[in-house]
Formats: C-alpha cells, sequence, structure tokens
C-alpha cells in the first residue's frame, strides 16, 4: 500500500487536498475532527496518512510514509543530508515562508549581516557571553551564520513565541520563519537586509528508504495524475 502524508489540520492541509484534488487524487478526511483518519479516492493502492507538518520528514526518513507533504524549511531542519533521505518531487506552489533574522528594531546601526557581527563581537566584550539568536532551525541558521562569517553568538532553543523572547529577555535576536512580518513588527523587530537562511513552501516529498518493492506501480500512477515524471528516483 502507497502512504501518503499530508498536514493533519487547518489551512495547510485544505491546501494539500484542494492541490492533490486539482490533479485527480481525492483526499478526504474520515471520522471526526479528533481522528487522523482520511481516505484517498480514484487511485487503487494508496491510502491516506494524516501526521502533524513537523512529523512528516520524520517518518519519510524512517520509511514508513512514501510520499509526504510538509515545508522545505522542516525537511532541511530536521533530516541531515536531506538529499540522501528523500527526493524533492514538486513544489507545490502554497506555504510559503522565510526564515529570517530580525532583531530589535532600536538596534538602529545594525542592519546587515555584517552589522550583526560587529555587533556580536561588542555584546560578548560589554556583557561576557555570547549574544543569544533564539530559533528552533538550528542546523539552517548554525550553517547561514558560518557561511556569512558572523561569529560570537549562540543559538538558544525556542519552540514557540520565538518573538516574544527578546522582550523576556531569554535572546537579543531571533531566526523564524515569517510570511508577512506582521508579528515581527508587532514586537518591534527588523528583519536584517540580507537574503533569507531559506525560502520554504510547501513541497511533496519521496522516501528514499520506504519498501518499494509492491508499490512502483502505484507510485506511477499516481505521478502520472500529477503530472510528474514517472520515474520519482526511488
Amino acid at each position: 500500500m502507497l502512504k501518503i502524508g499530508v498536514p493533519s489540520k487547518g489551512r495547510l492541509m485544505e491546501q494539500c487536498f484542494d492541490w492533490f484534488g486539482a490533479r485527480g487524487v481525492m483526499m478526504r478526511r474520515t471520522g471526526n475532527e479528533r481522528e487522523y483518519s482520511g481516505a484517498i479516492e480514484g487511485v487503487a493502492g494508496a491510502t491516506l496518512v494524516l501526521l502533524s507538518a513537523g512529523e512528516i520528514p520524520r517518518e519519510l526518513a524512517a520509511g514508513r510514509i512514501h510520499l509526504g507533504v510538509t515545508g522545505t524549511d522542516l525537511v532541511r531542519e530536521k533530516l541531515a543530508d536531506w538529499q540522501s533521505v528523500v527526493v524533492e518531487l514538486a513544489e507545490m506552489g502554497f506555504g510559503h515562508a522565510d526564515l529570517i533574522i530580525a532583531v530589535p528594531e532600536v538596534w538602529v546601526d545594525v542592519d546587515t549581516l555584517d552589522d550583526l557581527d560587529a555587533a556580536a563581537a561588542a555584546f560578548r566584550a560589554e556583557h561576557g557571553f555570547r549574544l543569544r539568536i533564539a530559533t528552533k532551525y538550528h542546523r539552517l541558521v548554525r550553517d547561514y551564520l558560518r557561511a556569512h562569517g558572523v561569529a560570537d553568538y549562540q543559538l538558544v532553543d525556542s519552540q514557540g513565541a520565538t518573538e516574544g523572547t527578546i522582550r523576556n529577555l531569554t535572546a537579543e535576536a531571533v531566526a523564524d520563519i515569517t510570511s508577512t512580518g506582521e508579528t515581527l513588527r508587532a514586537n518591534h523587530l527588523k528583519i536584517l537586509d540580507a537574503p533569507p537562511v531559506l525560502r520554504s513552501q510547501a513541497t511533496l516529498f519521496a522516501a528514499r528508504g520506504a519498501s518499494w518493492a509492491a508499490e512502483r506501480a502505484v507510485l506511477a500512477g499516481v505521478l502520472n495524475r500529477l503530472g510528474l515524471p514517472g520515474d520519482a528516483g526511488v
């Protein structure tokens, strides 16, 4: 049975259903709102698995689902050497968000990554510890800052309400996903004038490590309906 994992609730789930449905793969929830069960109509041999977007990279990596829809940010953050674990089949055109770095608006002399590097050095000299950047994207942010020569910082974990960490004095800057920037502005933060750490959107992935022996024919049929090449590269 070909298992397709999609986000289990909210706007992202609805957009997934719309995207697949427009291509002839009909998905729907079954049961009540508290039951994470669903069905696929019109494709024999395929079943729907409803998961949180954050769980889908893990399930793909473990090979427990064959296809999965989640953000590129989650795959690249959670899966080391992600291209050896999953195949990116299609960007889906929704769920757009940028992973950015933001600092307090009152830091009038900090607008670029070079400015942040200088500010971090000055902060450490004055306070005796490294400038703290709150984020849940440790791998992506660390690689990005290293590539741009930013030092004298430390990443502190934040799994929710990251923008509030500065007000709560648990961080001096943040690295977080944003689609409009409104929450950042509401918390008196400004995005650095720099390319985003990552531009993310909902993406369909295939698991390299899943069992494909009996599922390849079903996969070919699904990909044909989706208008994607028949060879997923798995």
